[in-house]
């Protein structure tokens, strides 16, 4: 039996094809709306959907387009609609529909248009990350898909200048098609070689702030930029350094012009501070989406609190918080009081928060526990890209993280 989700303005349609797939043994919801078939979607995730093209909100294309970009076209859906046209049906199907109905619905066409989706390999998993297209509300970040549009059709290689609250990698999870491979040369220590290239082939290659690679690393990325076209690669570099600046750290200079050569600055989380809840609701759909977390929903004054906070470590310092919130609370709404709780107190708060009225050595052990407990978020416990950040020799590094009674992440580290 599957849990089939009929979407249709009409009445009579509704309970026409319920009535005969209730006959066939199927679980039916029933929806009048888009508004109501994305509230069905989020909370039942059906084994497929029937959608009508043509509705009074928004219509079934537009929705489809939506559960595309948002991650969450991983059930069939079949299209109806009584007025449509050739056009429509090659749209509805490039999008990710896989098949289409014109009205009135004959009995044969329909059981065999729900056979045949119902049939069909499971969708592959989702990614846990969201691009910019989910943000359709948005007007800083629709201007930003837009140029970023422009320049990844003429160029394979963008670097973004970014500061404090940096959304570097969801731009370049904007330029990965659909299901691509990447590839985070942050996390690569060992020399980079042809087979990793051929595996990441069709995908990015991200780098999300040049000053905290290696020597050895740097020459990982040399390798990447010489064979993007041959392996059909994008290469997203991010930073706050000039170029000037990168050289005076030892950086080659040939390299890094060829990176500089085509730029873009976006917007920080400080930018478009009005679109954070929607950034978190959206992070937090795509890990559930992805078996990631736990079904979990935000409340209003939650999102209210995430937004309030400056987020000085951009998008991986939100996407860490939104997945400890979802793992952590045991009740399907996020509210308010578990922000609280279950997020540090220092969160984005940078130095602040450490007493100053207590000796100096304690306030400095404080402030310490403060700082790595920020930075091991940040990095997801990966203690090889911990110590490039801190500039810390790696058995200094674990040597202090034991001194402030901090656990090394040794299970994130790469092999």
């Amino acid at each position: 039996m599957a849990k089939i989700l009929i979407v249709d303005d009409e009445i009579g349609i509704r309970e026409l094809l319920s009535e005969i797939l209730r006959d066939e043994g199927h679980d039916i919801l029933l929806a009048e709306n888009a508004t109501a078939a994305r509230a069905a979607r989020n909370a039942v995730r059906p084994d497929m959907v029937l959608l009508d093209i043509w509705m009074p909100d928004t219509d079934g294309i537009t929705l489809l387009k939506e559960w595309a970009a948002n991650g969450q076209l991983n059930m069939p859906v079949v299209m109806m609609s009584g007025h449509g046209t050739i056009d429509t049906a090659v749209e509805a199907t490039r999008i990710g529909a896989i098949d289409y109905l014109e009205k009135p619905i004959a009995l044969q066409k329909l059981l065999a248009a729900v056979k045949r989706g119902l049939q069909r390999p499971q969708a592959p998993g989702v990614q846990s990350a969201p691009t910019l297209a989910a943000f359709h509300r948005s007007v800083p970040l629709r201007e930003l898909r837009r140029r970023l549009e422009q320049i990844v059709g003429s160029s394979r290689v963008l670097l973004l200048r970014v500061g404090a609250g940096s959304l570097a990698e969801l731009v370049a999870r904007s330029v990965q098609p659909a299901n691509a491979p990447w590839l985070d040369l942050a996390a690569v220590t060992a020399p980079l070689d042809i087979t990793q290239l051929q595996s990441t082939q069709g995908g990015v290659v991200f780098v999300g702030e040049l000053a905290r690679l290696s020597r050895a690393q740097q020459k990982n990325l040399a390798f990447a930029l010489d064979r993007l076209e041959r392996y059909d690669l994008r290469l997203v570099v991010a930073t706050d350094r000039s170029l000037e600046a990168l050289v005076g750290e030892g950086w080659e200079e040939g390299l890094l012009a060829r990176l500089f050569e085509v730029s873009l600055a976006p917007p920080s989380i400080a930018d478009v501070r009005e679109d954070l809840p929607e950034l978190a609701s959206q992070m937090l759909l795509h890990l559930v989406e992805a078996g990631e977390v736990p079904l979990r929903r935000f409340s209003t004054a939650a999102l209210n609190q995430l937004r309030n906070l400056p987020w000085p470590g951009g998008y991986p310092e939100l996407r860490a918080a939104v997945k400890s919130l979802a793992l952590g609370t045991l009740e399907e709404e996020i509210g308010a009081g578990e922000v609280r709780r279950l997020l540090p107190p220092d969160l984005g708060a940078g130095a602040c928060g450490v007493s100053l009225d207590q000796p100096l050595r304690e306030a400095r052990e404080a402030f310490e526990r403060m700082y790595f407990e920020h930075h091991l978020r940040l990095e997801g416990g990966n203690m090889t890209r911990l110590a490039e950040k801190t500039g810390l020799e790696r058995t200094h590094l674990y040597r202090k993280l034991k001194q402030l009674g901090l656990q090394a992440g040794r299970r994130h580290e790469e092999s």
